[in-house]
Formats: C-alpha cells, sequence, structure tokens
C-alpha cells in the first residue's frame, strides 16, 4: 500500500477516534447527570485520584524505581551511546465512585505490598480528602482501598423492604459499617442473639427490618414477647403482628406460657428430627415450609427475668415465675439450635441484673448501641472492648449516632461500628399486610409431620419439668 493511500485514511480514522470518544464522553456524562448529588461529588472525587495518582504515589512511597532496561531500551542503545533512564514503576489503579467515596483496587509491586499500602493510608485520606480509608488484601498481588469522603456513621439511612423473600434465609443484613460496606451476619447455627443499647437508639428498628425482610419467606416464623407493652397494638410490633404466630406482652404468666409452649416445641422436634428430616442438626438441610426455623424475640428481656425481691405472695409468685422463665430461655438457648429454633433478645444493658449469664454468655451474637457506662459495653461486648476506645458504644451517646451499634464479627479483629438503617412503620405494615397468609403455627406443622410418630412413640416430652 502506497503512503499516498494510507494518508487517504487518515480522515476517516479520525472520524471513528472522535466517534468513540463522543460516545464514551456521553456514556459518563449521562451516568454524572443521572446520579444524586454525593454521587456527583464522588464521581468527581474519582478523577482527582485517577489524574493524581502517579505523583501521590512517588510523595507516598508506593512506587518502586526499575534500573533494569526493557528489551526495546536495550536495543536502542546496542551501540552504547547512552545508557536507559530508569523507569519508576507505580501500582496501576481501577476507580469506582459511590455514594459515600470510591473503591480504588490496585495491584502490588516489588516492595510496594499490602503493609506499605497500609501505612500510607492516612496521607492517601489526605489527599483523596477523605474522612477514613482502609486497605485490605483483595486476592494474591491485589490489594482494594475503600476512601469514605462522607462518613457512613454520621449519614442516617432508610430500607425500604423490597417484599420478596431473601435469597438466603440464614444471612440477616445489618447495614453498613464505617466505610459503607455491607454487613451481614450469618443465622445458620446461630442459637442466640443479643442486642443492647439505650432506649430510642435504634434497637427495635433493627429487628424491625429482621421481620420485614424475612417476612416473605414461609420458612421463617416469628413470635414475640415485648416487655414494653401490655397489648400487642400499643407496642412496636402493632404494625407487624399480622406476620407473628405468637405475642404476648409484660405479664409474666403469658410470657410463661408462651416459653413452655416453644420449649414444648423444642423437645418435640428433638424428638423427630431425625425421622423426619433424616439429619440430627437442622442446618444441614436449611429451613423449609413445613420445618421454618422459628425465631423467638424477646424485647426488653429483663422484664421476664427480674429478680424480685420481697416475701408477700404477690412478690414470691413474680419471683418464681421470672425464674422459671430464664429457665426455660436457657433451655431454647442452649438445646434449639439443632432443631431450627433461636432467640433473639433485646435489652437496654445486659448486665447479669438484666440478662442472666448463663443465657447471655451463650449467645454468639451480640451488638450494643449508645450505652452509657463501660460495665454496661463490657457485658453487652465482653471486656476486649477495652481494648478498643474508637468502638465502645458510650461513644455512641451522642443523637448522631442514633441508629449505629458496635459488634465483633468474624474475619475482623477488633470491633466493627455499623449504621443501621431506619424502616418506615407503613412500610412495616405494608409488608406484614402482604404477607400474613404466610404465618404459621411451627407446633401444628409438626404436629401434621410427626404427631402420630410422637404419640405412638410415648416419648414423655415432660420429662425434664417433672426432673426439676
Amino acid at each position: 500500500m502506497k503512503v499516498e493511500e494510507i494518508y487517504g485514511y487518515a480522515p476517516l480514522v479520525s472520524v471513528v477516534v472522535l466517534a468513540v470518544f463522543v460516545v464514551i464522553a456521553s456514556v459518563w456524562l449521562g451516568r454524572y447527570i443521572a446520579a444524586d448529588r454525593d454521587t456527583r461529588k464522588s464521581i468527581r472525587q474519582a478523577v482527582r485520584v485517577r489524574m493524581g495518582w502517579k505523583r501521590l504515589a512517588q510523595l507516598a512511597g508506593l512506587c518502586v524505581t526499575d534500573k533494569m532496561p526493557t528489551a526495546l531500551a536495550s536495543l536502542a542503545t546496542s551501540d552504547g551511546s547512552k545508557t536507559p533512564k530508569p523507569r519508576v514503576l507505580t501500582p496501576r489503579l481501577k476507580v469506582k465512585p459511590d455514594r459515600f467515596g470510591v473503591v480504588v483496587r490496585a495491584n502490588c509491586l516489588p516492595k510496594v505490598g499490602l503493609e506499605e499500602f497500609q501505612k500510607a493510608a492516612r496521607f492517601l485520606a489526605d489527599a483523596w480528602r477523605c474522612v477514613r480509608v482502609s486497605v485490605l488484601p483483595d486476592g494474591p498481588g491485589q490489594v482494594i482501598i475503600r476512601g469514605v469522603r462522607l462518613d457512613p456513621l454520621t449519614t442516617p439511612t432508610s430500607h425500604v423492604p423490597t417484599g420478596k423473600a431473601p435469597n438466603d434465609l440464614a444471612t440477616w443484613n445489618l447495614g453498613v459499617d464505617e466505610y459503607a460496606q455491607p454487613v451481614t451476619v450469618a443465622l445458620s447455627n446461630v442459637p442466640g442473639v443479643t442486642v443492647a443499647g439505650l432506649p430510642g437508639y435504634g434497637k427495635t428498628s433493627l429487628i424491625n427490618r429482621l421481620i420485614c425482610d424475612c417476612a416473605p419467606a414461609p420458612e421463617i416464623q416469628f413470635a414475640v414477647a415485648d416487655g414494653k407493652v401490655s397489648a400487642a397494638h400499643e407496642g412496636d410490633y402493632a404494625d407487624v403482628i399480622g406476620r407473628l404466630f405468637a405475642f404476648v406482652g409484660d405479664d409474666l404468666e403469658e410470657a410463661n406460657a408462651l416459653f413452655k409452649r416453644l420449649v414444648k416445641l423444642r423437645r418435640e422436634r428433638s424428638a423427630s428430627i431425625k425421622r423426619v428430616l433424616g439429619v440430627k442438626n437442622m442446618w444441614q438441610v436449611g429451613p423449609s415450609e413445613k420445618w421454618p426455623l422459628v425465631m423467638l424475640i424477646i424485647d426488653e428481656a429483663h422484664t421476664y427475668f427480674r429478680d424480685y425481691k420481697g416475701n408477700d405472695p404477690a412478690t414470691k409468685k413474680l419471683a418464681a415465675l421470672a425464674a422459671e422463665n430464664a429457665r426455660l430461655v436457657e433451655d431454647l438457648v442452649k438445646k434449639g439450635r439443632s432443631v431450627g429454633m433461636a432467640v433473639l433478645l433485646a435489652t437496654q444493658k445486659s448486665t447479669g441484673d438484666a440478662l442472666p449469664t448463663f443465657i447471655r454468655d451463650v449467645c454468639p451474637v451480640g451488638l450494643s448501641f449508645a450505652q452509657k457506662t463501660a460495665e454496661a459495653s463490657v457485658a453487652a461486648l465482653g471486656d476486649d472492648i477495652r481494648n478498643w476506645p474508637d468502638a465502645n458504644p458510650v461513644n455512641l451517646q451522642d443523637p448522631t449516632y442514633v441508629g449505629v451499634a458496635s459488634m465483633a464479627l468474624q474475619g475482623r479483629p477488633g470491633f466493627t461500628r455499623i449504621r443501621t438503617p431506619y424502616v418506615d412503620d407503613a412500610h412495616a405494615a405494608e409488608i406484614a399486610a402482604a404477607t400474613a397468609h404466610l404465618t404459621r403455627d411451627p407446633a401444628k406443622l409438626l404436629a401434621r409431620l410427626a404427631g402420630a410418630y410422637l404419640r405412638r412413640t410415648h416419648i414423655d416430652l415432660h420429662k425434664d419439668d417433672d426432673a426439676a
């Protein structure tokens, strides 16, 4: 092909290149216009991160000098006229903006690995105008850098239930951490969860989200004991009452009857699980409509376990009921895991006088909203919280932190602060009304599956009561 012919194609090539740039620019501009205000700020932040990276990497010590010339450079200087200049290598970046900031993925270089990125995190935070930056491994030779420009802990969020059953019935979505990353807790093989915190700081909203998200799934059934009210229509659970197979208020006798009912269900499930499911642990096959996960929620749990003092008959009766309530709930927490039963206990402070330690200390998952005293923080999260003062719930008493809790997460050192979203009562009521037809009494379901077997084998389901 002649040179003149090549030049003849130049205008066409220019038009094609220009068209490609126009398309890319149009897509980028469309995304920018469609984004909300905070995301637009993050998009501009991402542009600054990319444009300033080579200079910042050198200033922060995140680059290496390669004195070995490339093959092409060696050929160009084969006559020995000059020595090739050393090359300065910087990690390659991929930057993705979101509402809270940027997510940056970078490759490592010799002498520039995870540790070096972590040491430089505070410099990156200043240069990128972030409130905090975290660096975590992202596979061999890769790191993921999370920079938050907008603090997720001080930014209230809301949650609108989708009305669809969750993909994973054993996963509880709590909210986002201080780097705006999703935080989940596995409910499989978890016998108990404790939620502590001052009134009005987010405990009930957290529980409401759990109920609303799981309401479309008949594989999960809920019972609630709410120690704040006397009747269902008075309390925080009035909007979701249609999705609960049982509810009691602050009456200790009614609560005692519910706890006995669930302990009886636990014993019947233990006696028949091998025959019905073919396994000894329900989580080997997962919950189903016929054998659902039974979640007992005890709000203001201290109401049911209070240590009553006095010699008059009424006080003695209350003391006896409280002691038996503690024994029954202990049975559910210690023995209910394998048969698909779990207990969530919410209280203002989970010290031993409010929540018996023989119940609290066998619940593997615990989180706490704001607390007034260090004693209450230790009771809720364990003594190790003293070593993590930044995450201590006593620092969450400001109204800005309503909805923020601290907890220990598997796979993460120390404690993590979580922003839990607010669930509007109207949305909760809508979901509960739409899913009320899915409510089932687990005891009746079991009677259909194994009632004849339990009667035929004459299993004594009350022997523990007799022994006690």
